[in-house]
């Protein structure tokens, strides 16, 4: 008989392990990790245990998560109260750089809003961005993450600008139109990356809409 009609005839017949008890309390079979034989109760309970470990290690996984998402959302909450307590553009723009170096650990941050408000002056978040930026700020439904290559983003990072090697970019709205980006730069590669998950930095950008509104309106 073949392996496969041997584990067939089982499957149908589980009245089989009680009818022959006594062969199945002495076959033994080939220990998981080589070496010996052990019996079929032995063979169960080490994959039990096996299946134990692994259960552990993704419980132990989701803890982590846990602990990590908990700690960016108290940062996120520190954020919230600090921009609803700036009362200036430069309060706001102060407010954002402070949080997102010191408690993100980002270090390179840049801002550019599309529209002057009235003595803005020559303020660098002020300065001219292309029509194609501005279009893609438009198309984006999610921040982008990943390389700066070919984006004119990366001369927002000024003296950095050279060795920032991945970017965040979220589109700022009001009222349904783009008013301007947040730029987010490190000299990781994998700091931001294509595919990770942007949840914290669209509310980054709701609440930083949200300020900047308040103040230039």
């Amino acid at each position: 008989m073949r392996s496969e009609e041997v584990a067939s005839y089982l499957q149908d017949n589980p009245q089989f392990f009680e009818e022959h008890a006594d062969l199945v309390a002495n076959m033994v079979v080939p220990h998981p990790h080589g070496g010996r034989t052990i019996s079929i109760t032995e063979r169960q309970m080490l994959a039990l245990r096996d299946k134990n470990r692994q259960l552990e290690g993704k419980m132990g996984e989701l803890l982590q998560f846990g602990e990590e998402n908990d700690a960016i959302s108290e940062k996120m909450h520190r954020l919230a109260v600090a921009l609803i307590a700036a009362r200036s553009f430069q309060s706001v723009l102060h407010t954002l750089n402070f949080h997102l170096r010191d408690d993100f650990a980002v270090p390179h941050v840049a801002l550019r809003l599309w529209y002057r408000s009235e003595g803005s002056g020559e303020l660098p978040e002020f300065a001219d961005v292309s029509h194609d930026l501005q279009a893609f700020a438009e198309t984006l439904v999610q921040p982008y993450c990943g390389s700066t290559a070919g984006f004119e983003t990366s001369s927002w990072f000024g003296e950095a600008s050279t060795h920032v090697r991945s970017q965040g970019l979220i589109a700022m709205r009001n009222g349904g139109g783009t008013i301007g980006m947040i730029a987010l730069g490190s000299e990781d590669h994998e700091r931001f990356y294509a595919g990770m998950g942007t949840i914290y930095l669209e509310r980054l950008g709701e609440m930083a809409s949200a300020a900047l509104a308040r103040v230039l309106s």
